[in-house]
């Protein structure tokens, strides 16, 4: 018996979650080939769904497809995360801003914990959580937007931010400069100063893009 078409579905989403997961982890490393077999042995499905996830995610850009030679892990140069941040700089700004229009009271408070469990974090060493932390604090930034396609367009750029956060964590002195960025942005939303909600927003992208050209080549 064939299978049913929303069984296929959701066979395509849970592989395509695991992969997804295991690149953004380093699991999978960069330029690392991605073969079919090991993966449906590990999910315990047919390759059919793990072939449509691989062309999912290599649409996406965290594969790069060889003819001949199959699917790879993206190896993402300056120039590549540099065109990404450049598309989150812009959804950051419209999010700060309509965030800084509205205050939300509960968003805020919430923004306040992230910032307050991230100084816990780092104080702790725990570098894991503190990234996990600055991944929520963006994206719930995101989430006080009005614009309604905002936030799918942000959830495929933050699966790829990961990607360049997994290099930026690493450089001496990036998490500390961070979240004092975070700090000045949650102040500016806090005092419903849309300008310099964008300011703020603007110049900690600035700094992830020049860590980043420190530390990937060209």
């Amino acid at each position: 018996m064939s299978e049913e078409p929303t069984e296929a579905a959701s066979l395509v989403r849970t592989a395509y979650r695991a992969i997804r997961e295991a690149v953004l982890e380093r699991e999978l490393l960069p330029g690392e080939r991605v073969t079919v077999r090991p993966l449906t042995e590990r999910l315990g499905i047919s390759p059919t769904p793990v072939k449509a996830a691989l062309a999912i995610l290599e649409r996406e850009g965290f594969l790069v497809a060889r003819r001949h030679s199959g699917y790879f892990v993206a190896e993402l140069s300056v120039a590549d995360m540099r065109d990404i941040y450049e598309l989150r700089s812009a959804v950051d700004i419209l999010a700060a801003r309509d965030v800084a229009r509205t205050r939300p009271p509960e968003l805020l408070g919430r923004l306040t914990d992230l910032v307050a469990g991230q100084h816990a974090a780092l104080a702790a060493n725990d570098v894991p959580r503190y990234a996990e932390l600055d991944r929520e604090f963006h994206a719930l930034i995101w989430q006080g937007s009005a614009n309604r396609r905002l936030l799918a367009i942000a959830d495929l750029l933050g699966a790829q931010l990961q990607l360049g956060q997994n290099v930026t964590i690493t450089v001496p002195g990036r998490p500390e400069a961070s979240l004092d960025e975070h700090q000045e942005i949650l102040d500016a939303l806090r005092s419903g100063d849309t300008a310099a909600a964008e300011q703020a927003t603007r110049r900690h992208v600035a700094q992830v893009i020049r860590a980043l050209e420190a530390a990937l080549p060209e």
